[in-house]
């Protein structure tokens, strides 16, 4: 049975022949007890112009660390050769973080924010937000199975491959590349793994699992027995095997690199580590600086900026086997990130709930038009992840389904519309939320809803653009409108942001 229709009889309330007695949905709604669902939207039966799709998602390289956004030292030449003949979006930014929860929207294009707080048993990641796709959700793999393209899906990002999680639905086929973090690909005894070799001195327990990844990577030894390189490896093989073959095409290719543990390749932490280090390989250093060496600091943050060039090299290989097969002629290509990351900025290493200022939200935002109508533009105003599924399916000229909460940018890069899709932009992790204007922005907690808001943090983007002084005792008045703006954003989300779980989640 196909899973358009499987989808179809869930929603009638039919349940799979031996199902148990939970089988079926329910619905999350506003944290109120479960209550039937009648009714989903299917994806549309379209035929647009043939163009290929291919999307690309990072994860966790924020558009600071981009040659074509403006930063002169971080080796991006091959996202930076991509950009030059695209659409490029200067103000982007992330609706609702971090990993899952961003995918959510990326897949959707619609908004998640506000937030529910839903526990998966077996996910060890407690975050709000943090599950899988509801049953009314259309993934743009759906949006394009039902016009007939072959889709593909290529990642190493284990976390939407956990058991319940169903962030392949849509795809023809999928190929998740094991080894990440957490991942549970290999096992064994950890007194042979040299956990000291790789934990700071204040670190009293292994960070982030680094145990398990140790464990993972015990048998890399060339380059190409990195995550990285095998995932644009899989994406340059399954053009091989289907691009000349299968027309039209989608393909996702994500790239948990380069993600916490920052574990380059040698040669590319070398392009940046010029000093001598002798101490542990910090691959999950902490989160604060004040425990650590300035030179411990540089050898952190060269280990990360290693990771992003070795991602941008074998982006690279893919967008070579694109243009040696004549793709740059039919295929529209997308580049996104989730979020970036703090990496020394008052302070911080390391993303996180408290920490959604501009390092960690504004995102790269890449499109790509065979066409050439758009490319080489350079765009400003604001724009959000939910925008881009919408300007995807314009450039194949498909239309949204209903649930698509986002706006197309086309408008904006044809010259119809300027200043952005927005004024205001939000974005949301756990308990918080920046409330962002061309002005200011305020980092604030939108739970309870009696906070006393006493770690408010306040920007004068204007004055203050890479947000590092926090001025919101002097500035009530501004705080008290952004959060007005944010309360307000929270209220038009209800009901929008609900939705139902299926049991079935094969």
């Amino acid at each position: 049975m196909s899973q358009i229709s499987r989808r179809h009889l869930l929603a009638a309330g039919v349940t799979a022949a031996g199902a148990g007695p939970l089988a079926g949905q329910i619905r999350v709604n506003s944290e109120r007890k479960a209550e039937p669902v009648v009714e989903i939207e299917q994806p549309a039966v379209q035929k647009g112009n043939g163009l290929n799709l291919i999307t690309i998602c990072v994860d966790t390289w924020g558009a600071n660390y981009f040659g074509c956004y403006g930063n002169d030292w971080i080796k991006s030449p091959n996202m930076d050769r991509l950009a030059a003949k695209s659409a490029l979006f200067l103000d982007a930014y992330s609706e609702c973080l971090p990993t899952i929860p961003m995918r959510r929207v990326l897949y959707t294009g619609r908004r998640i924010f506000p937030t529910r707080q839903i526990v998966q048993p077996g996910d060890q990641v407690k975050i709000r937000g943090w599950h899988q796709l509801f049953a009314e959700d259309i993934t743009i793999s759906e949006m394009l199975k039902a016009a007939s393209y072959r889709t593909a899906l290529v990642s190493d990002l284990y976390h939407t491959f956990k058991p319940g999680k169903n962030f392949h639905r849509g795809f023809d086929c999928w190929r998740w590349t094991r080894g990440q973090e957490q991942d549970h690909w290999e096992s064994g005894p950890t007194s042979k793994i040299d956990l000291a070799g790789h934990m700071h001195a204040s670190q009293k327990t292994p960070p982030g699992s680094i145990d398990q990844f140790l464990l993972n990577r015990q048998d890399w030894r060339n380059e190409e027995d990195w995550l990285a390189p095998r995932v644009f490896t899989d994406a340059i093989r399954w053009l091989d095997r289907n691009a000349a073959e299968a027309h039209p095409f989608y393909l996702h290719v994500g790239s948990f690199s380069p993600h916490e543990l920052w574990d380059p390749y040698e040669d590319y932490y070398r392009l940046y580590m010029k000093k001598d280090y002798k101490g542990p390989r910090l691959i999950w250093p902490p989160s604060v600086t004040k425990v650590m060496t300035p030179l411990e600091v540089e050898h952190a943050r060269s280990l990360y900026f290693g990771l992003v060039t070795m991602v941008d090299t074998w982006a690279g290989k893919l967008f070579d086997k694109i243009e040696s097969m004549g793709l740059m002629q039919n295929t529209v290509i997308m580049v996104t990130a989730d979020h970036g990351t703090m990496m020394g900025e008052q302070g911080q290493i390391h993303k996180g709930e408290d920490r959604i200022r501009k390092q960690v939200t504004r995102v790269p935002f890449i499109i790509y038009d065979p066409r050439k109508k758009y490319n080489g533009r350079k765009v400003a105003g604001f724009v959000q992840h939910p925008d881009i599924v919408p300007s995807l399916l314009e450039l194949l000229d498909l239309k949204p389904p209903k649930r698509v909460t986002g706006e197309s940018v086309i408008p904006l890069l044809a010259g119809n519309r300027t200043g952005g899709l927005r004024d205001t932009v939000i974005t949301g992790w756990g308990i918080h939320a920046t409330v962002r204007t061309h002005e200011w922005a305020l980092i604030t907690r939108w739970l309870p809803a009696n906070s006393p808001h006493n770690d408010d943090q306040l920007y004068n983007v204007e004055k203050d653009p890479e947000e590092l002084t926090n001025v919101a005792d002097k500035f009530p008045a501004v705080t008290a409108e952004l959060r007005r703006k944010l309360n307000a954003y929270i209220d038009s989300g209800r009901g929008i942001t609900d939705g139902t779980f299926s049991t079935d989640m094969a």
